[in-house]
């Protein structure tokens, strides 16, 4: 439970106290978090000393094998040169060539003896553990369930969690409504599984058979994106009648089951829906559409040949009753059709019924539409962090169209929000336009800390970037390779720091380790200011698995970086420096954990998964066209950000104040709402 709380709050909850324990046990104890880079906050002390002996030491235990996991701790980090940077800065080419190729022959790594390293010079930022409470800790869940955002891989297993652990009692926990459908499905799957009577807990939200194929491709371990196709496990009888029963009740079922017509036929063989042709007349009719490609016209059909006869009128009718479907084809029914006015008028008079994700995501589109830009960029569904970008070549709208379209979407989310309980004075910090909204976070890795892709973050006063990789072997050899990747301001590549080049433009790698079975580690240390004098601005994180086994078939890899003022002080390794760590787990043989924009000092959250060029070898060398897309992706996204969606919930809801001292209500970035509250920002004000 704490794990899970710590994770999520930065918060633990601690029993009744039974005794008292002295203040130097509790010293000692918050000395040793300290090197974790984690202090304990005074109410947490306070209850601890309240607490015998024994219940500080089991805590303790608990929390300090957390936090070590946390921040990558609990794996030992031995590079292939023990003495790194020095010893890397000493060597000459010709010793590292011969010593690299040894190892590649032999697989042995070179034997050094470890210098005395002077101790840690730096003085970084500590978090801040706090003293929760039960209701807090559940109303984790509750969020997480009001969510309008695709959970993610973490707060997938957190959901699972609380349902296997309340069990029955999950009912009381749950919202009135699950707005996000894919979030029902994973939900929809555990309530089966662990409560005894899902129907009376889930069955008021499965409201169409894309709910019901969802739940199904849930329980079967399956991608409820549907992005990928899914095979589907035996159900129960009671199952079976359960999802057939909800078919029925469902609206639109036919047509809804013909958009995933392969799914449902597969699914179909699992449910056995002709043994219920009595019980389930409708759903066993739909099912003989689906299977025996009976005629049936869609929505969709319609609205495609409407586009095709370039007949407007009638698809806006079509439209009319759609509200959230008009919203996603604005943009090409606008530049097609031959009156814009009328297609804004429509949507002026729908947008109230559009959902807020889906508005602020026109908003932004088309407050962005006429500006200059090569590239568009998509974040396409699935749960390996993919993105696709493509040239800029959408045909021009007729003039003030896209401002008329965005005062449209802006006036609904202002009478939206003004329906929401009132936020009194209210202060949003300026620095919030560096951080977007988390529209969809399916794919997001497990973090220390997570953001929205292509959110900026400052970077902490440091001269040298070191970036760490761990990983261990899986069923054979495996060969992960760090790398980073220098551009200039202009996207052009100026160097790269990896395996076949261990030193340049002041900075350094730890040496290429091709073998893990008990587990390795590489690091590279950049120097920004080096960096600078040579006309770098971006650095590039990449990993590669040279030996191309995806990240998702070894037991353990993550990655991370730290922000080092003395690079030769301390440990290699030292966890109280560590900014960010990312489990590396996708299905995937290339990631970019994150870009460095050395001239603004800021760190592009990224968490992106590469395809590697299948004609040559995965190294980055070989994958340079795919980064520096990439790369452009990021540093041009238009999305939209937290500033202004928290500005629109002062201006409907709230009065705004220039200080967060003289505010009730604060978003911002070190206080209040921050840009990591992504499951609140997700619950309460999508």
């Amino acid at each position: 439970m704490n794990a899970l709380y710590l994770r999520r709050r930065s918060k633990v909850m601690l029993p009744e106290g039974t005794g008292a324990t002295p203040l130097n046990v509790l010293a000692t104890l918050q000395k040793n978090l300290e090197t974790l880079g984690f202090l304990l906050a005074e109410d947490v002390t306070d209850a601890l000393g309240l607490l015998s002996p024994t219940q500080v030491d089991a805590f303790y235990q608990r929390l300090i094998k957390d936090l070590r996991s946390m921040v990558g701790a609990h794996r030992q980090f031995k590079p292939m040169y023990s003495n790194f940077p020095a010893q890397v800065m000493e060597m000459t080419e010709a010793e590292l060539y011969f010593r690299a190729i040894t190892h590649y022959r032999t697989l042995k790594r070179p034997e050094f003896e470890a210098e005395e390293r002077a101790g840690l010079a730096d003085k970084p930022k500590y978090r801040i553990i706090r003293l929760g409470s039960r209701a807090d800790f559940e109303s984790i869940f509750t969020l997480l369930a009001k969510s309008k955002s695709p959970f993610s891989p973490q707060d997938q297993e957190d959901v699972k969690w609380f349902v296997a652990q309340y069990r029955d009692g999950i009912k009381r926990l749950l919202p009135e409504q699950i707005p996000c459908k894919e979030n029902l499905g994973l939900l929809g799957a555990a309530l089966l599984r662990h409560t005894s009577d899902a129907d009376a807990v889930l069955g008021g939200h499965v409201k169409t058979a894309t709910d019901v194929l969802r739940i199904a491709v849930a329980v079967s371990g399956g991608d409820v994106s549907l992005a990928a196709a899914c095979k589907f496990g035996k159900f129960r009888r009671s199952e079976r009648a359960l999802l057939l029963g909800w078919i029925e009740r469902a609206a639109n079922r036919t047509e809804d089951m013909l958009r995933w017509k392969g799914r449902w036929v597969r699914l179909g063989e699992r449910l056995h829906p002709a043994e219920y042709t009595n019980r389930f007349p409708e759903t066993a009719a739909a099912f003989d559409v689906i299977r025996n490609d009976r005629p049936f016209e869609t929505f969709n059909s319609r609205i495609e040949q409407g586009l095709v006869r370039k007949d407007t009128d009638t698809v806006l009718d079509a439209l009319d009753a759609r509200p959230g479907e008009l919203a996603r084809r604005l943009d090409h029914v606008a530049r097609t059709a031959p009156d814009a006015a009328a297609v804004v008028s429509r949507f002026r008079a729908r947008a109230d019924r559009v959902s807020t994700p889906v508005l602020l995501q026109v908003m932004t589109h088309f407050r962005h539409r006429n500006e200059s830009g090569d590239l568009r960029v998509f974040f396409p569904k699935g749960s390996v962090a993919k993105v696709f970008a493509t040239r800029n070549d959408l045909p021009p709208l007729p003039a003030g169209a896209a401002l008329e379209l965005v005062t449209v979407c802006e006036r609904a989310l202002l009478d939206r929000f003004a329906k929401l309980p009132p936020l009194g004075t209210t202060y949003v910090d300026e620095r919030l336009k560096s951080y977007l909204v988390p529209f969809s976070q399916r794919s997001a890795s497990k973090s220390l800390r997570t953001l929205v892709r292509g959110s900026r973050l400052p970077l902490p006063e440091c001269t040298t970037l070191r970036f760490f990789v761990w990983w261990k072997n899986g069923k054979s050899r495996v060969d992960i390779d760090l790398s980073a990747v220098l551009y200039d301001a202009d996207f052009g590549t100026v160097s790269q720091l990896t395996y076949y080049n261990l030193k340049d433009f002041g900075g350094h790698h730890s040496g290429d380790i091709t073998d893990a079975p008990n587990g390795a580690a590489e690091f590279i240390d950049v120097s920004l200011a080096k960096c600078l004098e040579r006309k770098v601005r971006y650095v590039v994180m990449c990993i590669n698995s040279y030996t191309q086994q995806p990240y998702c078939d070894l037991p353990e890899c993550f990655a991370g970086w730290m922000g080092r003022q003395a690079p030769s002080s301390g440990e290699i390794f030292e966890p109280k420096t560590v900014v960010d760590k990312v489990d590396v787990a996708s299905d995937t043989q290339m990631c970019l954990p994150a870009v460095f924009d050395l001239v603004n000092r800021e760190v592009i959250w990224a968490d992106i998964a590469l395809t590697g060029n299948p004609r040559w070898v995965n190294n980055v060398a070989g994958n340079l066209r795919g980064v520096s897309l990439m790369l452009r992706a990021l540093t041009g996204l238009r999305k939209t950000d937290l500033y202004t969606l928290f500005a629109l919930h002062a201006r409907a809801r709230g009065e705004a104040v220039p200080s967060p001292e003289h505010a009730r209500t604060v978003f911002a970035v070190d206080q209040g709402v921050t840009p990591f509250d992504l499951d609140r920002i997700a619950a309460e004000f999508m």
